[in-house]
């Protein structure tokens, strides 16, 4: 290894270093070349005719190093002449070693030779980088107590690398030192400032290069928790900078939440914590990873809620989340803002959720096997009544199998909270046992109610969770508004992800019963669709909303707005009719009886399909119909369809019909209240415009058993139509029609088919197999050009 010089004191005769760091601060960037202090005895044993050189901190960038292959060679100071020919250039000796660099040293993967014992930052006196004009050597000189330490890099770019890496890793060693023995704030504040500079001003660029900074003061803070509020503000102040780009540590995330509880006028809340608030929100990809930061985020919701006129700049801050367009540009935004929402308003009623502990399960309930003698008296609740009901007799009850129209009376001492059916005076005081049901786990309505009428359940909120539960309520209420936004929250909120003590909060009900208005005034039926059960078997909000449900509170507006929207989608099934008819044929009724248009179509519709098999209902719904003049005009017509279907379905007329090409809904349903079609067994409609509407008039054709609708608009909702009346159907053409899996798997229902083309269509493989599995007489099958294919 030769430097191309000569050994000796003369060697930094022409030489120019960086100034020592002793001699400047902590923080300060090397700017200008200047001479080594006369005297200096660290830099004797330096190479000749080298020269250093000088880092700007623009320009090139650099990954920081934490391990990686480099030659070393370790320098002694001469003190004799025997001295000074070992260290001569032409005795050195370069040693290679896999170098590690900790928080506190330099470790060698071999320790052996120079790098036999770790050599610590703190020994380190002085770093500068070193080249020479004859050749090319690219090392770092690291002055040691009695000696040098050269490490060689294979080029000038890892040269630069090792030398800001290690000496970043030398600064933050220092700045840990000092901060963790304060004793001065107002030196600590001016170290803070220090160090936050220098994160901000070093060419590294890693998270590690501001996380480390975050992470010291956050230590620092976390040990000294008796600051004032003034010393709380500036080190908030101090470190905003980094927090421009990158997450508060969790530690730190405590201390910010500290201080909005505490100083929410501040503002510091205003100008520092709402940009990052801002990136949190749109960044951050998992709060279950982060629960600190979901937190933060939480209290400095509510210290704006606590500003002047808090409300209004909630509402702003929304908005700017949101953005000025119709589209939110950040997608997370949404998603983290519902988990916010979710955890601030389970908060507001832990305290009841926590008194759950000794009462009896939803399924001992259900099933009447609750031995109130074998459990320790629950925690007591916060429930206020306008009467104390006067004490049941001690015996178990459980809620009726279903909910009539004027339930039995009952008080249940429910796991969830207490019920009080309303009394009905032509029944007797009996006990209502459970019809056995097998071990299903109640529903949400079982459990929470229910009688809407009565409203004698009421739960009392400490007054600051009654306002954490308005501020996150009203922002619900916003998120709701955004049209891009709804889809996404309806989505959301549709496995209702709220506990049962907030369903029985009437005060929460009613604010949310906004949400969900905006999601049954919406025509889209992504989001409408939302407000049915995720699943079979589970409540959704269309059934705590309807008559009976626990958050009904009014005549059933809401539920006729509910049901008038899902009418006009997709939703017009015998399997929808017949759950209305099943469990809320009583409030159709009733509001058919007063003039809704919706449920008197209801009605109309479940005479129609024959959803009604006692006659006795059946002439009750006749008569509520005609108690109205748009009952009574609405079942004319139902009298008028039926006697031209039961001419339609006579037995005569073709055997096989074709509309023409560029046909409509109109003309089919023309075509087919010319005559009679109860022969018709293969009808075509390829090649026409007809679409899902046509569905109706193709449901009143009973012998019908081939369609054909290739290349026409017949979509999922016609499909769904089908299936429900056409069992004998046989060979079905759907190819190149719009449909999707979403009804394709309603067909499952279809027994009778043989024959099926889905080419072209949006059919997908599991879709195909599960057809294959449900329809065991299927035996032609066309799914070329599908995912299936």
């Amino acid at each position: 290894m030769d430097f191309n010089g000569s050994g000796g004191g003369n060697e930094l005769h022409n030489n120019q270093f960086y100034p020592s760091e002793e001699s400047k601060p902590l923080l300060g960037e090397i700017s200008t070349q200047q001479p080594p202090p006369e005297g200096n005895n660290n830099h004797k044993a330096g190479p000749c005719s080298k020269r250093s050189l000088l880092h700007s901190s623009s320009g090139m960038r650099y990954k920081l190093l934490q391990e990686g292959d480099i030659q070393v060679c370790v320098v002694k100071h001469p003190r004799t002449f025997l001295s000074k020919i070992f260290t001569s250039k032409y005795l050195r000796r370069w040693e290679p070693h896999h170098l590690t660099l900790t928080d506190s040293s330099l470790v060698s993967a071999t320790p052996t030779g120079y790098m036999e014992a770790p050599l610590s930052y703190s020994t380190i006196e002085d770093l500068q980088l070193l080249s020479w004009d004859n050749a090319p050597k690219y090392c770092v000189q690291l002055s040691i107590p009695g000696g040098t330490v050269l490490l060689q890099a294979a080029n000038s770019y890892l040269r630069d690398q090792w030398f800001h890496s290690i000496q970043w890793k030398k600064k933050i060693y220092k700045y840990r030192k000092v901060l963790n023995n304060p004793s001065r704030w107002d030196v600590v504040l001016k170290e803070i400032r220090a160090l936050v500079d220098m994160a901000l001003t070093s060419p590294l660029q890693d998270e590690s290069i501001h996380q480390a900074p975050l992470h010291i003061i956050s230590t620092l803070l976390a040990e000294n928790t008796n600051l004032s509020a003034q010393d709380h503000e500036n080190i908030i102040v101090a470190i905003a900078p980094l927090l421009e780009n990158n997450h508060p540590p969790p530690d730190l995330c405590e201390f910010f939440c500290k201080h909005c509880r505490e100083r929410p006028r501040s503002m510091v809340v205003i100008e520092v914590f709402t940009p990052v608030v801002q990136r949190i929100l749109k960044h951050n990809m998992d709060f279950g990873k982060c629960p600190r930061l979901r937190l933060f985020t939480q209290e400095y919701i509510l210290a704006l809620n606590e500003l002047n006129a808090g409300m209004e700049v909630v509402k702003k801050f929304i908005h700017s989340m949101h953005g000025p367009t119709g589209q939110c540009p950040h997608p997370r935004v949404l998603p983290n803002l519902v988990a916010v929402c979710l955890a601030a308003i389970y908060s507001c009623y832990e305290e009841f959720i926590n008194s759950r502990d000794n009462s009896p399960s939803l399924k001992e309930i259900r099933n009447g096997c609750q031995q109130q003698s074998e459990r320790k008296p629950p925690m007591p609740l916060r429930l206020l009544r306008p009467e104390p009901p006067t004490p049941p007799p001690t015996t178990t009850l459980s809620p009726p199998p279903a909910l009539p129209l004027s339930p039995p009376p009952s008080i249940v001492n429910s796991s969830e909270i207490l019920v009080e059916l309303e009394r009905n005076n032509n029944t007797t005081n009996t006990l209502h046992k459970a019809p056995a049901e097998g071990d299903r786990e109640p529903n949400l309505i079982d459990c929470l109610l229910v009688s809407p009428a009565l409203n004698a359940l009421s739960i009392q909120l400490p007054a600051h969770a009654d306002r954490v539960l308005g501020c996150f309520a009203l922002i619900l209420k916003m998120l709701s508004d955004y049209d891009d936004w709804r889809p996404a929250l309806a989505s959301l909120l549709q496995p209702i992800p709220f506990p049962k003590e907030a369903l029985a909060h009437a005060k929460f009900t009613k604010e949310l019963k906004y949400v969900i208005q905006r999601f049954a005034e919406d025509p889209r039926q992504e989001v409408h669709s939302c407000l049915l059960s995720v699943r079979s078997g589970k409540d959704g909000w269309f059934q705590l909303y309807s008559p009976g449900g626990v958050a009904c509170d009014d005549d059933g507006e809401l539920f006729a707005s509910m049901v008038h929207i899902l009418m006009g989608s997709c939703y017009k099934t015998k399997k929808f009719l017949l759950s209305l008819a099943e469990n809320k044929l009583g409030p159709c009724m009733l509001l058919a009886l007063r003039g809704n248009q919706t449920m008197v179509e209801i009605l109309c519709l479940m005479l129609e399909y024959n959803i009604i098999e006692n006659k006795d209902t059946q002439l009750q719904i006749i008569s509520t119909l005609e108690s109205t003049q748009v009952g009574l005009r609405m079942y004319e017509q139902l009298c008028d369809r039926q006697r031209e279907l039961k001419e339609l379905q006579r037995k005569g007329g073709p055997t096989r019909l074709t509309l023409p090409s560029k046909s409509t809904d109109a003309d089919l349903a023309r075509l087919l209240s010319s005559g009679s079609f109860g022969n018709l067994e293969n009808l075509s409609l390829a090649f026409t415009n007809v679409t899902s509407a046509c569905a109706e008039q193709l449901i009143k054709l009973p012998s019908l058993k081939q369609l054909n609708l290739w290349s026409t608009q017949f979509g999922d909702a016609g499909l769904r139509l089908l299936s429900e009346h056409l069992a004998c159907l046989q060979v079905l053409n759907l190819c190149e029609t719009p449909v999707t899996d979403a009804g394709l798997l309603s067909l499952s229902s279809m027994k009778s088919l043989c024959s099926l083309n889905m080419n072209s269509t949006k059919l997908t493989a599991d879709t195909y197999e599960d057809l294959k599995a449900k329809l065991p007489n299927l035996k032609e099958v066309d799914v070329r050009y599908t995912e299936a294919w």
